[in-house]
Parts: structure tokens; sequence; C-alpha cells
């Protein structure tokens, strides 16, 4: 990332044709918080983080310039260097001025030459969608004008007069709310700011005072604009909403070994290898991973669901355990993300038939499971050569219909 306040050097002919300017500059007085807006956390994660996913999440590459108050330069470049990730050279940092319209020069005069088509968005409107960007490129290329999302007024609008009398009622048909990104023809943009003669606070005012034409494209009711304590408060609502329900679990099993029981781990069958003791086959890693599952779906464990006194486990294989712990996990209201088992044993040796039992276990859950060993160098239980322990942990999401109401 080019340090801030410089501008990269770019062969215009391989420059991405978008560019996209973050103002971020902003004081955000009015959300109550001692940091500029665009640093202010909402649901985890600063404004302006969010600001930068959607720019990044563009189905074409584009140059990102995010223009930020001096004070947080060096907050501003580590967001956006981690936002960034594998693209950082797409994206670099200038300093604002003391109004939008000169914070947006800054930016503009960042972007490469062979930009054609710019974007201008506000870190305050953090959760706009990435399609409304995308609807705003593509009517940009369609009519080589200026665009602006925007969605219609729904509520009743009345002009008044200096005494708050009523003056008459305004027909909303013909008014919209604007939002951003706002977008233009790179060239065409670059000289209204140039020759703009007053200081406007919307990029649209600015083009179409250079006598520029501006159309509307749908805008989202998400890309609102975050100024207050109360719409930090919805947009926390609105996060919260979207978020999955993740839950983690962790089991544990241990088993000694017995010379003359077969050997069932992970599913497989290891000849000539001791078996595990136990009511059923003794698979350690396929009981630790019901009870990672049953643990993350508040279900208890394995002990509680399947005792020793239940018959119909007596020498059950390990899979009969998983297929079960399954069904009762999927009617709790949870599916499987992915489960990872460690195993702690000196034998069997593992390596060779890892890649099958994680392929077998894979399968039976519906998710990617992964299973590594070691050994704990000659000490305990297991050091001895007793037994094996095996550990496990899962991550669960919760579907839209939960049967379970514990959840």
């Amino acid at each position: 990332m080019a340090p801030a306040g410089s501008v990269a050097i770019v062969d215009a002919s391989t420059a991405p044709a978008v560019g996209i300017v973050i103002v971020a500059a902003g004081s955000g007085t009015r959300l109550g918080h001692p940091e500029p807006k665009a640093f202010v956390v909402v649901g985890g994660r600063s404004l302006l983080e969010r600001a930068l996913e959607a720019s990044f999440s563009l189905s074409e590459p584009a140059s990102i310039v995010v223009v930020a108050p001096a004070s947080h330069r060096a907050g501003a470049e580590e967001i956006a260097m981690r936002v960034a990730g594998a693209a950082r050279d797409s994206v670099r940092v200038v300093v604002g001025g003391a109004t939008r319209q000169q914070s947006v020069g800054a930016g503009l005069a960042a972007l490469p030459e062979g930009t054609r088509e710019v974007l201008i968005h506000d870190a305050a409107r953090a959760l706009q969608p990435v399609a409304v960007f995308e609807r705003v490129v593509a009517r940009i290329r369609a009519d080589g004008v200026g665009v602006v999302p925007a969605l219609p007024v729904v509520d009743t609008i009345a002009r008044r007069a200096a005494d708050d009398r009523v003056v008459e009622p305004v027909d909303r048909a013909d008014l919209a709310v604007v939002q951003t990104p706002q977008g233009f023809p790179f060239p065409l943009y670059r000289a209204a700011l140039a020759s703009a003669a007053a200081d406007h606070t919307d990029d649209m005012g600015v083009h179409r005072a250079a006598g520029q034409p501006v159309v509307v494209v749908e805008g989202d009711a998400r890309g609102f604009k975050i100024t207050t304590p109360w719409d930090l408060r919805r947009a926390e609502q609105l996060l919260g909403a979207e978020r999955p329900a993740l839950r983690s679990g962790i089991g544990i099993d241990v088993h000694a070994y017995d010379e003359r029981a077969p050997l069932w781990l992970g599913g497989l069958h290891w000849p000539e290898e001791p078996g595990l003791a136990g009511h059923s086959d003794g698979d350690a890693i396929s009981h630790a991973m019901c009870d990672a599952l049953l643990s993350a779906a508040g279900l208890g464990d394995i002990g509680s669901r399947f005792g020793v006194d239940d018959p119909r486990f007596a020498d059950a294989r390990g899979e009969v355990f998983v297929t079960a712990t399954l069904g009762l996990v999927r009617a709790a209201g949870f599916e499987v993300v992915n489960v990872a088992v460690q195993i702690v044993a000196r034998r069997p040796r593992f390596a060779p038939r890892r890649l099958e039992v994680e392929a077998l276990l894979s399968r039976l859950v519906g998710a990617p499971v992964s299973v590594s060993a070691t050994t704990s160098d000659g000490l305990g239980f297991t050091g001895r050569g007793e037994g094996v322990t095996a550990v496990a942990t899962c991550l669960l999401v919760a579907t839209p219909a939960a049967a379970d109401p514990r959840r």
C-alpha cells in the first residue's frame, strides 16, 4: 500500500476501470463518540472496515482510496491493509480536507489515470450492499451520466411557514432519498470538481453545477447514514439479525487397550492392532465427536444419551453413535459446520490412514472432519502405551427451523 498522502505510479493501461473513494474524514460529533465516525465499531467491526468490505466485494477489481482525518491516518491504513489482504496494492489512504468537497478532491487525486468510473461513498453508510455499487457502475457505463442510488419517500411531506403553519402538502412522487455511492464518469467529474465555484455538501451537486446530468438507480434501505446513536443502534440490530447463530463444542474420550478386542478407530477397522475396551467398540474418535456435537447443541453428553445400560448400543460401531447424535443435533435446530479431532496415542500408526478416516467421517457427518494424531513423548498412560485419548471440537450453526426450545 502506498504511503498516506502519496499517489502510486500506475500504468493507465492496466489500472482498474473503477475507482472508489471512501470518505471517512468526518468527526461524527452527533454520534456521541470521541473518535471520528468511521472508526466507531458496530457489530464488532468499524464502519470503515464494513464499507471497505463492500468495496472489495465488487465483481471486478477497483482502485480504492480511503480519505481519513490526519489524526487517524495510521488507524485507517491498518484497517485498509487488513481488509484488503492479498489486494493491498489496490488501496491507499490519503488525508482529507476541511470540507467534504476538499476531501473528495484529495481522494480523486490519488486515483490512477486509467480510471473510467468513480464511485464516491460515505463510510457512514457502512451497510450499503454491494449490489447497489454494481447498479451504479452499470448505469454509468450504459448512459455516461452521473448516477446516485435513491429510495422513494414514503412519509407525507408538507411545506411549512416561519410560524410553523402548514402551507401545503408536497407531492412525494417527485421526491427521493439519495444515498451513496454516487458514481460519475471519472474525467467529467474531475473536471466538474476543478471548476466548482461553490462548496457543495453533496457530490451530485458538483456534477449538476457543471451542467452534467444525474440519474437515479434503486438504492437499499440498509444504506442509511449512521449519524446518531439511534442509527448506530439500528445498525447493531440489523447486523445481529444477519449474524448466524454459531455454537462450539468440545468432547473427550479415553479408552484402554484390550488385546482381546479388534481395533475400531475413526470408523475403520485396524487389523493386527490391539482393540479398545468399552461397552461398544471403543472408537474414541467417534465418541469424542459425539460429545463435542452434543455439547455444542446443549444436549448433554454421550453417557446421558447412550448409556452403558442400553442394550441397543452394546458392541455398536462408532458410526452408529455419530448417526444417532446427528439426528439429535438436527432435531434441535442445528447443522454441522465442521469437526476437528486430535488423537493422542502410541498405537496405531495413524498417518497412513488419516485421509481415509477423514473422508469416511466427513461423508458420515456431511461436513468437513479433520483428524490429527500425536504422542505424549512417553508421558502418562498414553505415553506408556496403556490407552488412547481423543479430543474433538466442533462448530454448529442454527437452522431457521429450530425444533428444540432450549436453543
